[in-house]
């Protein structure tokens, strides 16, 4: 599929290049397609000297590094003044980079940003819908990608640090400490090792900010100057450097950033018993005044180490201080397990677990996932990935808000937060309570975006008919993950409506073998009136790919009151395709609507 050249399609490229690039208030120019670094993505900026608001104005081929022309606009008393720029396109780094277009165009799957700009289209011809949230966002894995493991990524990994694009709009961080990554290319981000890593995800849990930046923004002219990138920096939350990693030959090795991170941590939380220590001697002396301050001090490293704070704001209450938060009424946690061969054994068991998982054993997935667990309980991955699996595979739904809830009730990192947040919103907007399941999920990807919630609240808002929102979460998805192919067929399931069948066809079709995928794919096939295709592929997917009768039944209650099958609901071979249905969901004529003439049974 070509890319519409500007001077041959300029109401398609103008579409494109919105997905490109946006004017922002402020006056760096800014990539769109921000977003998670802990699934396959690729960060968001450029290492290019002063930047500029502006449109894509023209990409071309050479045999040379293609080059990025941008203009500014800038409407004065005296007229309009034009500025251009050329950039070369090797100094981008950014998730979809617009030079990539002209160069690599077979690489990047352009039909996927191509259907991704078609769903900014004004919809007119969309059917009617109604009120709940249907199938087809996936999930399993952990709550990660869906299919494939895209912009680089290995396919078996399950401690996926949760890296977060520093941008303007992004609340500063407060309290802990940041580890800052900057990174040379995208090349170094797709195949870099801080991608996954064990250690870094437990700290992220325990109040250290792991965030990507771009070295030529203020932070990183302060924190890394002209340094020889990639570097790393561990920062306090005002941008003091605590302690700087530089490559070797080109390369940050998670190992090295592991063992700074680790250690300064360990530093620290010496440094704070001590303190205690002195903090008691004065105690004990009389010396209130002297004692005071100390316990003050470490109280203040709460979100660091909670232990050691709630310690210090028991001894200040022994000494006539009330006014030390609530930490005393928090609960005491375990520490997580650094020990590096037990951490190794762990990293193991997982690995087995999601192998398992992935071949469709269940039952032993969980049983090693659960072994995970029970190896250091202050880990929350284990928790993420059994958590999905009841949701998604096994639909013991019970098990699996039990397992959220523990989640959301310790120290756990943005990732897993968001994970369980998905989760129970899912399973609640099911049992009917659709504005409270609505409310977990958008929190979900306030507190750390993935593209498994950001699919779900476009289904969500499809079932409401809202075009806009449906169309914002469906570039949210694709943004974060533009090369999983997953992603690829749930966005296709809504250009139809949109009247652009056949590149939903064309895609339905180079996907057909996918069969996690073919829900989505039977609701291409039902919209385009392919009714047999729509009826196997819905089979093949409740018969071939889910497992259990208790996701079966509430797939088949969504399949039912979902939207992009309602050339479906009379059809008596639908009706008893999905007849084991749960009944938890309200079906269209409960709520006065119609579909088009006669009864949905």
């Amino acid at each position: 599929m070509k890319v519409p050249h500007p001077s041959r399609a300029k109401g398609g490229w103008a579409l494109f290049r919105t997905l490109v690039v946006e004017k922002p208030n402020h006056e760096k120019f800014r990539v769109v397609f921000a977003g998670l670094i802990a699934a396959p993505v690729v960060p968001p900026f450029a290492k290019m000297g002063t930047r500029r608001s502006g449109d894509v104005d023209s990409v071309r081929r050479s045999s040379k590094a293609p080059t990025l022309s941008l203009q500014k606009t800038e409407r004065g008393g005296q007229g309009t003044l034009v500025s251009t720029r050329l950039w070369n396109c090797q100094n981008f780094v950014f998730l979809s980079n617009p030079c990539r277009v002209g160069a690599t165009i077979s690489r990047m799957k352009i039909f996927l940003l191509r259907f991704t700009a078609l769903l900014l289209i004004a919809v007119n011809s969309a059917p009617q819908l109604w009120a709940t949230c249907g199938g087809g966002g996936g999930g399993g894995m952990g709550g990660m990608s869906s299919m494939g493991s895209g912009m680089g990524m290995p396919a078996e990994q399950v401690y996926n640090v949760p890296w977060r694009v520093r941008l303007p709009e992004l609340p500063p961080v407060t309290a802990g400490l940041v580890l800052y990554w900057f990174p040379s290319s995208v090349q170094e981000v797709q195949k870099s090792s801080l991608r996954t890593s064990r250690v870094l995800s437990l700290y992220a849990a325990q109040c250290v900010s792991m965030e990507i930046v771009d070295a030529a923004t203020p932070l990183g002219q302060k924190l890394v100057g002209a340094d020889k990138l990639p570097v790393a920096v561990l920062a306090t939350p005002d941008g003091d450097t605590v302690a700087k990693i530089e490559n070797q030959d080109g390369f940050l090795r998670a190992e090295r950033v592991e063992k700074i991170v680790d250690g300064e941590m360990k530093r620290r939380d010496n440094s704070l018993e001590q303190q205690l220590k002195q903090a008691k001697e004065h105690a004990k002396s009389g010396d209130s005044a002297g004692a005071i301050p100390l316990y003050r001090a470490v109280l203040d490293q709460k979100c660091l180490f909670p232990k050691r704070a709630k310690d210090a704001a028991k001894e200040l209450k022994k000494l006539g201080v009330n006014d030390v938060g609530d930490i005393l009424n928090s609960p005491d946690f375990s520490s997580p397990v650094f020990d590096a061969t037990k951490s190794a054994k762990i990293e193991r068991t997982m690995l087995r677990g999601l192998t398992a998982e992935n071949s469709a054993k269940y039952a032993e997935a969980e049983k090693l996932y659960a072994k995970a667990h029970s190896m250091d309980r202050a880990d929350p991955t284990p928790l993420r990935y059994l958590g999905e699996l009841y949701r998604h595979h096994t639909g013991d739904w019970g098990k699996a808000r039990q397992t959220f809830n523990q989640i959301l009730a310790i120290p756990a990192d943005p990732l897993a937060r968001a994970v369980a947040l998905h989760g129970l919103g899912k399973m609640t907007i099911h049992e009917g309570q659709f504005k409270d399941g609505l409310a977990l999920m958008e929190r979900s990807v306030e507190v750390f975006p993935i593209a498994l919630a950001y699919r779900n609240l476009a289904v969500y808002w499809n079932s409401e008919g809202n075009v806009a929102k449906t169309d914002y979460y469906i570039r949210k998805a694709v943004d974060l993950e533009p090369d999983d192919a997953y992603n690829v067929v749930f966005a296709a399931g809504f250009m139809v409506a949109n009247g652009h069948g056949d590149e939903a066809l064309k895609i339905a079709r180079e996907h057909e073998d996918m069969l996690p995928a073919s829900y989505n794919l039977a609701a291409i096939y039902a919209q385009l009136g392919q009714r047999d295709k729509a009826l196997a592929m819905l089979k093949r997917h409740f018969f071939g790919y889910e497992r259990y009768q208790a996701v079966r039944s509430k797939e088949m209650m969504e399949a039912r009151v979902d939207a992009v099958f309602a050339s479906l609901m009379k059809d008596p071979d639908f009706i008893a395709l999905t007849s084991g249905a749960d009944g938890r969901l309200p079906l269209p004529q409960d709520r006065g609507m119609s579909l088009g003439g006669g009864a949905v049974q």
